[in-house]
């Protein structure tokens, strides 16, 4: 059943309250396609490779965690951008972009779709702007087991780090890109933390502080907020939805 997108963009607005989020890219409709809207694809990211599929499949919008127009970031569209927004432009097809309001949704986000993953609810949070959470496990599992989990889940082999031989009763974790804050994880009363990423100083601050680090993979922990949100919608409006996978190993 098509919906106007004015429409469709207000709900989603509301739904996950982006006016409370200080994000570094805009969120909601970046690029206007066509007015109604009845085929739905979602994607983790706005690549040329998503872009081609959506139109391909005959959607109307695509609707992605990873949009453009990022702070720091030129502001000139050339290169790679250019071909992006040229392609969105010619297929007429709009492009909807939620970054933390969709990390943050405490149904539809990728927090707490990953949770559901591992068998753990967040009762308590943390970080800036309250996007780490954390809870605990209602039976403990090993750090083998809790990385079976997710490999089998995502389809991914989680990267261990500090100790690897442990049970875990108490956990946090914040999807994509989020190793700075274990930082402050590795102070709190928790026995591990799962991020998508990694970096050099998170080896040293596992070991020292005795709180195990899993890498589950930026792409594959942000995979779930998007279908979620597309189901959402699909329930909500009637929409065709249909998620489109594009591979990638970060």
């Amino acid at each position: 059943m098509p919906v106007n997108r004015q429409v469709l963009e207000k709900y989603i607005e509301q739904y996950l309250s982006v006016s409370r989020f200080r994000d570094y890219c805009p969120n909601g409709l970046q690029v206007e396609g066509r007015e109604p809207v009845a085929r739905l694809a979602t994607a983790v990211t706005a690549s040329l490779a998503a872009i081609e599929l959506a139109i391909e499949a005959g959607a109307d919008a695509l609707l992605v965690h990873h949009g453009f127009f990022w702070k720091g970031e030129s502001q000139s569209i050339v290169r790679t951008k250019k071909a992006r927004i040229a392609a969105l432009l010619a297929a007429d097809l709009n492009l909807f972009a939620y970054h933390l309001p969709l990390d943050a949704h405490p149904e539809v986000g990728n927090n707490a779709t990953l949770g559901q993953l591992m068998g753990v609810t967040a009762d308590t949070f943390f970080g800036d702007q309250m996007l780490g959470a954390v809870g605990t496990f209602n039976v403990p599992v090993t750090v083998r087991q809790l990385a079976n989990r997710l490999e089998s889940a995502t389809g991914r082999t989680p990267l261990i780090l500090g100790p690897a031989e442990r049970e875990l009763r108490r956990i946090g974790w914040c999807t994509g890109g989020a190793q700075s804050f274990f930082h402050e994880a590795a102070t709190l009363d928790i026995d591990c933390f799962v991020s998508g990423e990694s970096s050099e100083f998170v080896t040293h601050l596992a070991a020292e502080s005795g709180v195990t680090y899993l890498a589950a993979g930026h792409h594959a922990t942000e995979r779930g907020g998007v279908r979620a949100l597309g189901d959402h919608l699909a329930d909500r409006f009637g929409l065709d939805v249909i998620h489109l996978e594009v591979p990638n190993p970060v």
